[in-house]
Order: structure tokens, then C-alpha cells, then sequence
């Protein structure tokens, strides 16, 4: 078996990985919102006001830091008073984007807040540019967090809420170049800088303002919005956040076909697998990237960059509505998210957020709900989340790759291991995947400048790199204890089953 050393100074870390890294996404798209958080008070399944009380268990034990909402190309068509008030008074919708089917409102402002007090999780509002005005999005704002008596306090109270919510992340406006608008980046630009203006800080409650950025490449977009910031070299205004806004975003989604026809979720040749694994790989391309257009600007980096869309976009499973982009989640998906991941962590002094999409039923979900039976499954993508929750808020340490085995694909090259690292006080954790499908990999972890009084490692894997997770079987892809770690003169030596993602937890002196 060939080996790969991965080189970590324990006593040299490095920026700090945000726990936001591990945001997520709730659209009001197909089984996302209706059948997965919420299916009201009356439902058999077990709820807290209406909201599942099975998938608020199972975000909690992923710690889940913020959850953004209500999309989306939805957020665009969304009037936020159509969803506050009495249920049976809100006016309908057409939900144009995802199946064209009639929206009740049944979830709106209150539910959603509600949703992010019993996940424990920051909320993160994506606002209407696309379809509404500045004054809508100024008044959405005092509707959540002004707390004396003005206007829209009082139309909290009336409608239940006696006290303000606390919202730190607003977004404005998403997908400007497509369904959010169509927009040309130097007509977006001047828009971002005007309703960021209306999106005030009520009542101690500071927002941080994301504005649409760009699609995958588009560096003409970054660029575009950061010539747009107040002067961002001024040294008055060290330390300060950016102003009118203070993030951008990013979207990028991995398939392995075409736009029309983006590949299967589990009926998958080799050359798809690792097709799917290149293009993710393409992220810390596009980090770099961007954050290289951000820097000329920005060196002092004040301005976050948020990739609020990322994950995998399969065909819809067959008999399922296509506009409701529902789809299985295999192994695969499981390495993507970890590859994701590692390049976050690398990128951790300019990302300051991300959100995969979607949290549940929807394209790469963390959770799967049976509409039949009412079963929840958790996905091989959610245990990766799970397994990484001591990167949160963890200082990242740079992993130095040795003799790393590389594939060619679609005329570039995928690195065939992937790995990060992070530490906090006194422990560190090591994330490692094996994208090779057929071959196992020894890996020396040589770690240096403090003493490893012990670890705990765990593997992520499963027969087949189509295996995924079903009602049937929920725990086809599920974490174990990984045996195969043995001390090495250097520090540990790892043996990394083919197709697979492991964490090693060191315990330091």
C-alpha cells in the first residue's frame, strides 16, 4: 500500500474556522419546508407548534449555527407580511420557480423564528430585491427587532411577540444575475448599496449584510460590487466593518453531467465518481480566486465572503415532482461535502460563512422525511457535519500533503486525499478522505511542536460508493470507530479504506 504524509505544526495555527462554516439552507422549495420543519400542530408526527420535533433533535446534535431562509429564487417573490397574522388570513402565492404550486404562507416570519429558537441556531433572512422595495425590507427589519413602539414593534406584538428576535445575517437579494432580478452587476451594485442603507441596526441588534454575489467564475461580478464599498483602505476605519454592506456571496453547485441533464444521485460509472469529486475540487479554485479580486481591494480583508449555495444538483429521483428537486444522497455526496469542507477550513482568514443546500428533502439534504411512513433518515452527508463539529470556531492549522496520488480527469488532475486540520486549547482534529473508489491509503500524520497524549478516530464508509441511506436502512453509510491507527515515529500512522472520510481527535499536552 502506497503512503502519503501529512505534515501539521500543532503549535502554529493558524485563522480561526467560524462555526458558521457549517451553515445551512431552508428554501421554500418542495419538501423542504412542508413535510420537512414544519407539518403544523394538527399533524400526527410529533411537533413542537408545528415544527418536527424529530429534525429539530437531529440539527441540534449537529450544532447548527445559522439557517438561512426563505431561499432562494423563492426569497425574491416573497412579501414577508403575506406570512404573518392569523394562518387562515394570509393570502396565497404561486411558488413560480419550484413546481408552480400554490403557497399557503402557513410558514412565515413567526414559525421561521421560532424554528431558529428551538435549533438554537442564528437566522439568517434573505430579502427581496428581485420583486420588492426598499421600504418592505426597512420595515422587515423593524418588524424583527425594534423593540420599543414604533410601527411595525407594535405589529410584532399584535401578532404574538411581545419581544424583538435577535437577526444577525441579512441577505440582500440573491442570485441578482438570474432568477433574482436578471440584473447587470453595475445595476446591482448601486441596489445593494441602497437597501443596505434601509437595513438598520434596531435596538443593539447589529446585522451583517450580505449582498448577491457571483455564480461559480464570475469574477466580473466580485470585482464589480468590491469597487462599490466606502473606501476599504481608509485607516480611520481600521477594524471597522465595511460599509454600506459587509459580505459578499457565491454560489456554486457540483454535478457531473449538463445543466439539463446533471447525472444520477446513485447510478454512477467510476468516471462519474471521480468527475463529481474534480468539480468539487474546483471550490478551492474559485476561494482562491475570488478572494485574490477581494484582496486588491480589501487587504485588510473587512469584507466576509459567504458561499450561501453550494452542494451537489442530481436528476430528481424518478416519480418525484422535478420542480421539487428531490434526490438520494450517497457516499459520494458525503465526500463532496468533505472536500467542501477542507477547503473552507483552508480559506478560513476570507469565508466567513457557508450554507449548504438544502438542510432537508432538497438536493444535497442533511435529512431525508418519508412521506409515508413519517420516518426520518439521516444522510452520509450529515454524519460528515456531525463528525467535524470540533472544527467549530477552532483555529485552522495548515496540513503541508506529501507523495499524494493523483488522478487526471476532464484534463485537470484531482489530488486523491484530501485533508484539514484545526485546534482548540488543548485538542486538535484532523479531517482526511480517501477519494480513490478502489484503493486503501496509508497516511503518516507527522505532527509536530506539541506532545499527542492520545486520539480517537473515526471512519466514514460503506461497501459501495453509491451506499447510501434509506428508511429501510438507515445506517447503510454510518460512522464507526476506526481501528487501523498505530503509532509512527513521526506521530500516527492512518490506514484509509478506499472511498472513505475519517477524523482523527488528538487529545494534546
Amino acid at each position: 500500500m502506497d503512503t502519503t504524509t501529512a505534515v501539521i505544526d500543532l503549535d502554529l495555527p493558524g485563522p480561526r474556522i467560524s462555526r458558521h462554516v457549517y451553515g445551512h439552507f431552508a428554501e421554500h422549495l418542495g419538501r423542504c419546508i412542508y413535510g420537512g420543519f414544519w407539518v403544523g400542530e394538527d399533524s400526527d408526527v410529533p411537533n413542537v407548534r408545528g415544527i418536527r420535533t424529530d429534525v429539530v433533535e437531529a440539527l441540534r446534535a449537529l450544532r447548527i449555527p445559522n439557517l438561512r431562509w426563505p431561499g432562494g429564487c423563492f426569497a425574491d417573490d416573497y412579501h414577508w407580511r403575506d406570512g404573518i397574522g392569523p394562518r387562515e388570513d394570509r393570502p396565497r402565492m404561486v411558488n413560480s420557480h419550484w413546481g408552480d404550486v400554490v403557497e399557503d404562507n402557513a410558514f412565515g416570519t413567526h414559525e421561521f423564528m421560532d424554528l431558529c429558537e428551538l435549533l438554537g441556531a442564528d437566522a439568517y433572512i434573505s430579502g427581496n430585491v428581485g420583486s420588492g422595495t426598499v421600504q418592505e425590507m426597512s420595515e422587515w427589519i423593524e418588524y424583527l427587532t425594534r423593540a420599543d413602539d414604533s410601527p411595525m414593534a407594535a405589529l410584532r406584538r399584535a401578532h404574538g411577540r411581545d419581544e424583538p428576535w435577535k437577526v444577525p445575517f441579512f441577505g440582500l437579494g440573491n442570485e441578482a444575475w438570474g432568477c433574482g432580478g436578471n440584473l447587470r452587476v453595475e445595476q446591482f451594485a448601486s441596489l445593494a448599496r441602497q437597501y443596505a442603507t434601509y437595513v438598520r441596526d434596531h435596538a443593539g441588534n447589529e446585522v451583517y449584510r450580505i449582498a448577491a454575489g457571483a455564480s461559480d467564475h464570475d469574477l466580473h461580478w466580485t470585482e464589480t460590487l468590491m469597487r462599490s464599498f466606502d473606501p476599504l483602505d481608509d485607516p480611520a476605519a481600521a477594524g471597522t466593518p465595511a460599509a454600506p454592506f459587509q459580505a459578499l456571496s457565491l454560489h456554486y453547485y457540483t454535478f457531473t453531467g449538463t445543466w439539463q441533464d446533471k447525472g444520477s444521485a446513485t447510478e454512477f460509472t467510476e468516471d462519474e465518481w471521480y468527475r463529481a469529486l474534480h468539480r468539487a475540487n474546483v471550490m478551492d479554485q474559485l476561494l482562491t480566486r475570488h478572494g485574490q479580486v477581494m484582496d486588491r481591494w480589501d487587504p485588510a480583508r473587512r469584507v466576509g465572503l459567504v458561499v450561501d449555495e453550494w452542494g451537489t444538483w442530481w436528476n430528481v429521483e424518478p416519480g418525484t415532482n422535478p420542480g421539487f428537486l428531490h434526490q438520494q444522497n450517497s457516499l459520494r455526496d458525503a465526500l463532496v461535502a468533505s472536500v467542501h469542507l477542507d477547503a473552507f477550513h483552508r480559506h478560513a482568514e476570507r469565508v466567513v460563512m457557508t450554507n449548504i443546500a438544502q438542510t432537508v428533502n432538497v438536493l444535497q439534504a442533511m435529512l431525508l422525511t418519508d412521506p409515508d411512513t413519517g420516518a426520518l433518515v439521516r444522510t452520509p452527508t450529515y454524519h460528515v457535519f456531525a463528525m467535524n463539529t470540533p472544527h467549530h470556531d477552532a483555529d485552522s492549522l495548515a496540513v503541508h500533503l506529501r507523495d499524494v496520488p493523483a488522478r487526471e480527469v476532464d484534463g485537470g488532475t484531482l489530488p486523491l486525499v484530501s485533508a484539514s486540520a484545526s485546534v482548540k486549547e488543548d485538542a486538535a482534529l484532523v479531517s482526511l478522505t480517501n477519494l480513490d473508489a478502489d484503493a486503501p491509503r496509508t497516511l503518516v500524520l507527522d505532527l509536530r511542536g506539541r506532545e499527542v497524549t492520545g486520539h480517537v478516530a473515526t471512519v466514514l464508509a460503506a461497501p459501495e460508493t453509491s451506499s447510501h441511506n434509506t428508511a429501510d436502512r438507515p445506517d447503510a453509510v454510518a460512522p464507526a470507530p476506526l481501528g487501523t491507527v498505530r503509532p509512527h515515529p513521526r506521530g500516527l500512522e492512518v490506514e484509509l479504506p478506499a472511498h472513505s472520510y475519517v477524523t482523527v481527535a488528538l487529545a494534546l499536552a
